[in-house]
């Protein structure tokens, strides 16, 4: 059973409800009445019956009978663990100096003992009436995940905890930036990190915990003393013993396997540096040295701890900030780590079971379309039957169409841009209804249409394109020193975008506009209130932070602008945080109040500090071509849209990259400078993403109830270690296979993301921004797309009103647009798909069946992503690798193959060529306008 703690409250002066035991050693509480449902009768004329009372500030009490007390004894004398503390909420500043005995959470029992050991209550997870606690989260999908307790008396800071932790920290990173520059490649992601450490977590403890060791007593997840052992030991004095008690410190537990997993988390993604560096060493032939090498890793990596950690009252702490994706994590804890099991809707099977069958099913299923039958990937059944028919093609490709024909049967497939299953369903709509009206409504108008030359070229691609419909080849426009050659650039060929190009520029343009405003609009006042109420705590003192379990018997004190009780509801049907105040508290914000908070200076010094490295890399090595203030502008760019990037990450679980922004900032900024562009875009893209990921996982910690101190530490460790390791990973590669990073590389070793990342620091940083949207460019009408991005939020913020049923409110713009950035290489197949089973699961099953929802769904997520990466570690090494998977050839591993390509033809077309013609017409700029003029006589 799951357990709440009964001292609930919402966290307003005066609102909370106390219980006593019946000889009154606790004293009654003068505060708001609270009513207690189903608890009758209620003992109001001195009832003589021996009961557990619990007061609510107006004389009278409820009683639970004494019958019903033995039976819950009963229940709790199996268990037989020590106590933590649950921690009041509200103003007890009117409480007595000697209250009585504090009422403690059991460890492992489903309710609170006294300090005398006297009673057990279970609340079944529910509280005292069968509800949950008043403070708990609104949100269902977070109260499916997340326990409303903690347990204060976990180990968490053990040696097993670090070792495992830097163990995944330094194998899971050299592994991906290994195979991120091979093609085909293969990532290791880190939910494979939380499954493989579970039995290793439990293995430790049977080799090296015996049953006569010492019991030690854990305060804050740190060892603070050990009990007397329990029996004789003939080794007691030996360094052995007293080394093997050292590294058993403790238990598994999920606390443990949750830090494991965040020092997983924020390491095994290969770091954007590497790929600059590799671009430097091998595209670029610059000589990076390892000094600057480890400066530019470090101090990418880490600068976003800074913004995290500055902005935690804002993007992690209040309820409303749920961030969907890391509720898969929390539910598979609790499957591995809780045994508990109530009926879902006459489902009785536990979700272990549910997560082991489900994950051996999605494991054994990828073999099927990631090996012997591909076209279950691209199950695009109308161009099998017409495969010469262009329109078909362009309409119902998978690959290089726009995919209207929404099937497919692979889960890689379907979780392209993330797990349907965690993403609400409000949220999804807004996606899809993006991709319907710009995707599969004006691409296929515009193309047709011929709208920007854009017939000539694959209607989805990747690639930009010349002016003969093929490739772009940058290598046209360069000198020897990679400098942007004007004579050149004019007798080879302009820049040519892809209509879907050109609609995702146009959205993403007008969803950074609409990030700032839809924040202002929807998120302003809120953030204008913490921010007045991080003054004022700064000028209070420690009282009002976080405050640690040593302080745990005195009050802890509810910030002022809270007031759950008023605003909070528990609906089933409450999954749009549009009536939560980011002042308000919950549960998981009152249990976590017991730990000492990482202080703010901790996160400035590290930004002071990782920006001085950050100018010291800029400066000191010429080659660069990036001066100081480019890297503090870089900077300035992520502080002012991190917390707006924040807060639809947090709410929708979808990401609006400043990749793009970033690009032509610097390319408008510092023309001609390829390097610098990819610096820029490091500092800036890199910080943000980053900092986005560190605050997802303090949200985990704070789900999890782990220290923030000892939660500091790891990240900063895993960061270090991960930073190191690939540093020493690529230098190795640099001097040990043969051909890298080219044509002739043995095993595929061309260093593929490398290159097209080379290739956008061309036409960015020596093109330039300019040449596509300056006043005489083709696509200079896009940039008004950041006009209409900043007024389209203000109009929708105004129709929606003080109406809190308006549908108006669930229009969230940058989620509509900014989504769309994943086009190309994403299709329209990924969006559908994806949409059709977050409708399902999300919107059909969550309101036909909650219960099954709420115990299933992130457990059924967590199940289908962990099988499938074990799938494709087993299909990539067992079968791609060693080149076996070039022998299975049938109909199911071609099909999918033929459709038309014939837009690449287009090359001799007279229109076409005209262009390529024209070109000697033109004099700087002004090159479009006679292109165009010629085409038009054409």
């Amino acid at each position: 059973m799951s357990r709440t703690p009964l001292l609930g409250g919402t966290g307003g002066q005066g609102d909370a409800t106390y219980l006593t035991l019946s000889d009154d050693r606790v004293p009654e509480y003068k505060g708001q009445k609270r009513k207690a449902k189903g608890k009758e009768p209620l003992h109001e004329h001195g009832s003589s019956t021996e009961s557990l009372e619990f007061y609510n500030g107006d004389g009278h009490h409820g009683a639970l009978s004494k019958s019903s007390r033995e039976k819950r004894k009963r229940r709790a004398h199996h268990r037989d663990a020590p106590t933590g503390l649950a921690v009041p909420v509200g103003d007890l500043s009117r409480l007595s100096e000697d209250p009585g005995p504090i009422l403690s959470e059991g460890n492992s029992t489903d309710g609170f003992e006294d300090e005398a050991g006297d009673e057990y209550i279970d609340v079944d997870g529910k509280g005292l009436d069968g509800e949950d606690p008043i403070d708990n989260s609104p949100f269902p999908q977070v109260r499916a995940s997340v326990a409303a307790t903690d347990d204060t008396k976990l180990s968490i800071n053990t040696p097993r905890m670090w070792v495992l932790s830097l163990l995944f920290a330094f194998m899971g990173s050299a592994t991906n930036l290994f195979f991120s520059l091979r093609y085909p490649s293969v990532a290791i992601t880190p939910v494979i990190a939380l499954v493989l450490v579970h039995p290793m977590g439990r293995m430790w403890d049977a080799l090296l915990k015996f049953d006569n060791d010492p019991e030690c007593i854990f305060e804050a997840g740190t060892l603070v003393r050990r009990l007397p052992s329990r029996g004789p030991d003939r080794h007691r004095d030996s360094w052995i013993r007293r080394f093997r008690l050292w590294l058993s410190q403790g238990s598994w537990n999920e606390k443990e396997h949750a830090m494991v997993y965040i020092g997983s988390n924020v390491s095994f993604s290969f770091a954007f540096a590497t790929d600059v560096i590799v671009e430097q060493a091998k595209f670029y032939h610059q000589d990076p040295t390892i000094v600057y090498q480890l400066l530019l890793i470090i101090s990418t990596q880490i600068l976003g701890y800074s913004f995290a950690g500055l902005t935690r009252r804002y993007l992690v702490r209040p309820p409303s900030m749920i961030w969907p994706g890391i509720l898969m994590s929390t539910a598979m804890f609790t499957t591995m780590h809780k045994s508990e099991n109530k009926t879902a809707n006459g489902w009785t099977i536990s979700r272990y079971k549910f997560f082991v069958y489900i994950w051996g099913a999605s494991f054994a299923w990828y073999f099927l379309p990631g090996l012997l039958f591909p076209a279950l990937s691209y199950f695009s059944a109308i161009t099998w039957i017409a495969p010469d028919n262009v329109v078909i093609s362009n309409l119902f490709g998978v690959v290089s169409g726009l995919g209207l024909f929404p099937l497919t049967f692979d889960w890689a497939m379907i979780a392209y841009i993330g797990s349907p299953l965690l993403t609400p369903w409000w949220a999804a709509a807004n996606v899809v209804g993006g991709l319907i009206i710009v995707m599969w409504i004006l691409a296929p108008i515009l193309y047709y249409r011929n709208a920007l030359y854009s017939s000539f070229m694959p209607i989805l691609s990747s690639s930009v394109f010349d002016n003969t419909g093929k490739p772009y080849n940058v290598s046209k426009i360069l000198t020897s020193d990679f400098l942007f050659d004007r004579d050149a650039y004019l007798e080879y060929s302009p820049v040519y975008l892809p209509i879907t190009y050109v609609l995702s520029y146009t959205a993403q343009f007008a969803s950074l506009s609409a990030l700032v405003t839809h924040t202002a609009c929807w998120h302003g006042k809120d953030l204008w209130e913490v921010t007045q109420s991080a003054f004022m705590d700064s000028s209070k003192s420690k009282e009002e932070a976080y405050r640690s379990v040593s302080q745990g018997k005195s009050s802890v004190r509810a910030s002022p602008a809270t007031n759950a009780k008023k605003n909070f509801s528990s609906s089933e049907n409450d999954e749009y945080p549009t009536n939560t105040s980011m002042a308000q508290s919950d549960v998981h914000s009152r249990l976590m109040s017991q730990y000492d908070d990482v202080p703010a200076w901790w996160y400035l010094l590290t930004f002071v500090s990782m920006l001085m490295i950050g100018i010291f890399v800029v400066e000191y090595y010429p080659e660069v071509h990036l001066p100081w203030y480019g890297l503090l502008l870089a900077l300035s760019i992520t502080a002012l849209l991190f917390i707006p990037v924040g807060i639809v990450m947090a709410i929708t679980n979808q990401h609006s990259s400043l990749y793009l922004i970033c690009q032509l900032i610097c390319g408008a900024v510092f023309p001609g400078r390829p390097v610098a562009n990819m610096i820029f875009v490091t500092y800036c893209y890199i910080s943000s993403a980053q900092g986005i990921k560190f605050s997802s996982d303090l949200k985990l910690g704070h789900y999890m109830k782990i220290p923030p101190k000892q939660l500091f530490a790891v990240q900063m460790a895993a960061t270090l270690v991960s930073s190191f390791t690939q540093i020493g990973v690529l230098n190795w590669m640099f001097a040990n296979i043969k051909g890298i990073c080219t044509e002739e590389a043995v095993n595929g070793f061309i260093c593929p993301l490398a290159r097209v990342h080379f290739n956008g620091s061309i036409l960015w940083g020596v093109v330039g921004p300019q040449r596509f949207f300056g006043p005489n460019a083709l696509y200079r009408h896009l940039v008004w797309a950041f006009l209409v991005g900043a007024i389209a939020p203000i109009i929708i913020w105004i129709l929606a009103g003080k109406h809190k049923g308006s549908l108006w409110r669930k229009v969230n713009l940058p989620v509509v647009l900014g989504s769309l950035s994943w086009i190309p290489p994403a299709t329209g197949l990924n969006f559908s798909v994806w949409a059709l089973v977050c409708f399902i699961f999300n919107y059909i099953i969550r309101r036909r069946a909650f219960a099954w929802w709420g115990k299933y769904t992130m457990t059924m997520s967590a199940a289908l992503d962990s099988g499938l990466a074990f799938a494709i570690l087993i299909v990539f090494f067992g079968f791609v690798y060693p080149g076996w998977s070039e022998n299975i050839r049938w109909w199911g591993t071609e099909v999918y193959k033929q459709v038309s390509f014939e837009f690449a033809r287009v090359a001799a077309h007279p229109s076409f060529q005209a262009l390529h013609q024209a070109k000697s017409e033109c004099l700087q700029m002004n090159w479009y306008r006679a292109a165009i003029g010629k085409l038009a006589l054409t």
